[in-house]
């Protein structure tokens, strides 16, 4: 592993948000937003806030390279892949469940009927 991903990787498992990075589907131009995330091993997950109705999300599916950066500096470019089956974007919302708190994760949550997969 180059010392550049195993950097990000350090910081990815206490940093508690991301800036992700996206190419407007319309004005081409980047578009860097703050989302919560969790980091498994080799993969990140993501879930939009309103679902398939995020910007972002509608941005990612018009081109799904992906900036990551986390605090300091440390940041990545990969391309995402969307997660659409229920049972698999069930899974993920238990895994934010799990760090950020059910409580959190229904609120600002309501609509969760897809994620998107990111791997490092």
């Amino acid at each position: 592993m180059v010392k550049e991903e195993a950097d990000l990787r350090q910081k990815l498992n206490i940093a508690s948000e991301i800036t992700l990075s996206v190419k407007g589907r319309k004005s081409g131009r980047d578009i860097s937003r703050p989302v919560w995330f969790v980091h498994e091993g080799s993969t990140l997950y993501l879930l939009p806030v309103q679902g398939s109705n995020t910007n972002w999300y509608k941005n990612f599916q018009a081109d799904p390279t992906l900036k990551i950066s986390v605090n300091n500096g440390s940041e990545t470019t990969v391309k995402g892949k969307p997660i659409t089956d229920s049972s698999r974007v069930d899974d993920v919302v238990k895994k934010f469940k799990s760090k950020y708190g059910e409580g959190d994760v229904k609120k600002y949550y309501p609509k969760t009927d897809v994620a998107v997969e990111v791997p490092l």
